[in-house]
């Protein structure tokens, strides 16, 4: 039956608009920055970690949606689910019921996290991030939260008070009392925790930004700081979580680490339906929902519904069905090692680093004299041109999607959908070898992009 609404016909008609229409209606610096780094592609069909333009071209998804697309996209898994909830027009979302499929999700959840007893579901990773900010306020009665250099937490306010990126804060004061330390710095936070009024202590076991892992041994000494002071150790395992890192949540790479709090979200939702998750113990749950009045201080309008508990579900007997985690370990593993191989050969390519399918590149500065004056050149402009310099041609000349980082930072960040192949690794490997060589052999096409570059951050001053 139809409305006379056709969403297919509307798509043919109006989808050659989309750039247009962004800069008209939503943010217009988008399509602006899309524009000038020449990733403003048209992009029709996707399917696992591929997806298609408007000539049939086949592109490598590395960049996995931001890490939303864990289990690719459109898996016949999750698609299924979803259609199958459609199908059984359930009474979603009354408020005043207790439906089954938060219940069971939950319960499959809290199986991978033995340790954690209760789940709040809500709709993103920042809504994840901001209910464990105020389950350990309300919790430990204390109103600060410690947080680590260069972290990313979420953009809302309570979240972005945990944000160690100052270009996102800048101008969003006055934020939450917070406190930031360097990862790894247990000094610092033991200096933190004796002034008595520190919450929790929240950490991504891997940073996404720069891609720096926690020092061995910091998370469990952390932990043991934390419970001799009464606070609490929150793990944002929004975009490690779910196998990501090679183990089911990063943390698990450290013996002994049982967080208070852990949050998780994007591949969750297996790149359909917005789902958050914020896992913790049975008292600190009992404590913010204390009573019936309490009942409904903290909740959210779409949290638990029917759609992301299906999605969710269907996500985890995936992983559990198909060996997810075990071969996000192989491939990841191959990927990483194969790049590290190309360190010694390539004066421009300093490092790699991280784990399983999260994987950071790392440029600096060359030791040849030819190198040294082409890599000044693009500092001077504006430090991170040069992994832009690699990321732009890896999409235009190889067809494969990645990206800086983060803001200023000579490093590319590759978190592809957690089912790429070995014939994918092989395929990003070979493109990028070919970039490098580009860029140590004179590579006029990368350099001559280079300075465009240049010109236009000089220009934006």
């Amino acid at each position: 039956m139809s409305d006379g609404f056709d969403l297919r016909a509307l798509l043919a008609e109006r989808g050659g608009e989309r750039y247009e229409l962004h800069a008209r209606y939503l943010n217009p610096q988008l399509p602006r920055m899309l524009h000038t780094i020449g990733f403003d592609k048209v992009y029709e069909r996707a399917a696992g970690a591929h997806f298609w333009d408007a000539d049939g071209n086949d592109h490598l998804d590395m960049l996995a949606g931001f890490g939303v697309m864990g289990l690719g996209r459109h898996h016949p898994v999750v698609r299924g689910a979803l259609h199958d909830v459609l199908d059984a027009d359930l009474p979603d979302l009354t408020r005043f019921d207790c439906p089954p499929l938060p219940g069971l999700l939950a319960e499959r959840l809290l199986a991978h996290s033995p340790h954690l007893d209760r789940v709040f579901f809500g709709n993103s990773g920042t809504e994840a991030v901001e209910t464990a900010l105020k389950f350990a306020r309300y919790a430990t009665g204390r109103p600060r939260i410690v947080y680590c250099d260069h972290a990313f937490h979420g953009l809302t306010t309570g979240a972005l008070s945990v944000n160690g990126e100052q270009g996102f804060r800048a101008g969003f004061d006055p934020l939450l009392p917070d406190t930031a330390i360097a990862l790894g710095d247990l000094a610092a936070l033991e200096r933190e925790l004796r002034k008595g009024d520190v919450a929790g202590f929240v950490v991504e076991p891997i940073q996404g930004k720069g891609v720096h892992e926690a020092p061995p041994g910091f998370l469990a000494a952390a932990q043991e700081l934390l419970r001799r002071h009464g606070a609490l150790l929150i793990a944002d395992e929004v975009q490690t979580g779910l196998g990501r890192t090679g183990d089911f949540y990063a943390y698990q790479h450290e013996d002994g680490v049982e967080p208070d709090l852990v949050c998780v979200a994007k591949a969750l939702s297996g790149g359909y339906v917005p789902v958050g998750a914020t896992l913790g113990k049975d008292w600190i749950f009992k404590k913010v929902y204390s009573s019936m009045d309490r009942v409904l201080v903290h909740s959210a309008s779409f949290g638990s519904n029917a759609q992301a508990m299906a999605a969710g579900l269907a996500v985890l007997s995936v992983m559990e069905t198909e060996g997810t985690v075990a071969h996000v370990r192989r491939v990841g593993g191959l990927l990483k090692a194969r790049l590290e191989e190309l360190v010694p050969r390539y004066e421009l390519l300093h490092a790699v680093r991280g784990r399983g399918l999260m994987i950071g590149i790392e440029f600096g500065r060359p030791s040849s004299l030819a190198l040294r004056g082409r890599w000044a050149m693009l500092q001077t402009a504006r430090k991170g041109l040069f992994a832009q310099m690699v990321v732009v041609p890896l999409l235009q000349r190889h067809r494969i999607l990645t990206q800086v980082s983060g803001d200023h930072l000579e490093v590319i960040k590759l978190i592809p959908p957690l089912v790429i192949d070995e014939a994918d690794v092989d395929r990003f490997v070979t493109a990028f070898t070919a970039v490098m060589e580009d860029a140590h052999g004179g590579g006029g096409l990368l350099w001559d992009f280079g300075k465009t570059l240049v010109r236009q951050a000089v220009a934006q001053r």
